[in-house]
């Protein structure tokens, strides 16, 4: 089964029984402003029209996401345990079962996608700067319950350096947690303002927890309209997925 243009799948070493997806706005039912196929069910879009959007989505998957409300922090949901239809209240979810799928949506915040190198378990999470700051990715790394060293991380689409403008008290939150951290940081153009990089941020803590092996980075969510969803650029917008499973044998092939 062919997948919707401009879709992603990651380019990353995972084992060949890891599979995993990102939707973008390419073939969806949605008006502007949330035009193509958001798949947030909080942002406003009308529900017969995310309805649709999911099961398109699903059409592509073994079987519909465990979808998440999100709420910028780090309680990480165990994917395999929740019921069909079920939400937890969580900002990742983690899977051992196949064809269980892990799912997190987002607009600029950084979607990271997790697998062990046995392809055992996987994870998905949402990590905006206060979720990142809390440590969800510290939280999801913990719940896999698999040395780091045999851990893979792929980060998405999120805002890029050159759009995500913070003021300081973020800077110093983050340099406060790991003095390092100031490498991710340049200086805006306004008094007490730095462009951020979240992928360099992330990246900085799998590593402080032993995740070395870490690949994508760099889509910009704002600068590129046609593929992505925005929150800072548009404000009322969608949302897109990405989407981490344990390949049973029977899944979709695309």
């Amino acid at each position: 089964m062919s997948l919707p243009p401009q879709w992603i799948v990651p380019d990353w070493p995972a084992p060949q029984r890891v599979r995993a997806l990102i939707t973008t706005r390419s073939g969806g039912v949605s008006n502007a402003p949330y035009a193509g196929l958001n798949l947030g069910s909080h942002v406003g879009d009308k529900s017969a029209a995310v309805e649709c959007n999911r099961n398109l989505l699903a059409a592509h998957l073994p079987a519909a996401p465990r979808w998440l409300e999100q709420v910028h922090g780090t309680e990480v949901a165990c994917a395999d345990s929740l019921a069909d239809g079920e939400i937890a209240v969580a900002d990742a979810a983690y899977a051992r079962g196949p064809d269980v799928v892990c799912a997190v949506l987002t607009a600029d915040c950084l979607p990271v996608l997790l697998c062990d190198l046995d392809g055992r378990v996987v994870a998905a999470a949402h990590a905006g700067w206060r979720g990142l700051l809390g440590g969800v990715l510290e939280r999801t790394v913990e719940a896999m319950a698999v040395p780091p060293g045999r851990l893979l991380a792929w980060l998405g689409p999120a805002i890029g350096p050159a759009a995500f403008e913070v003021g300081s008290e973020v800077r110093e939150a983050f340099v406060a947690r790991d003095a390092g951290a100031a490498e991710a940081f340049v200086a805006g153009q306004q008094a007490d303002k730095w462009m951020a990089d979240i992928y360099r941020l992330a990246a900085r803590r799998l590593a402080a927890v032993g995740v070395e092996r870490v690949f994508g980075g760099g889509l910009c969510t704002v600068s590129d309209r046609a593929r992505f969803y925005s929150y800072r650029r548009d404000g009322v917008t969608g949302r897109f997925a990405s989407l981490v499973w344990i390949d049973s044998g029977e899944a979709p092939v695309y």
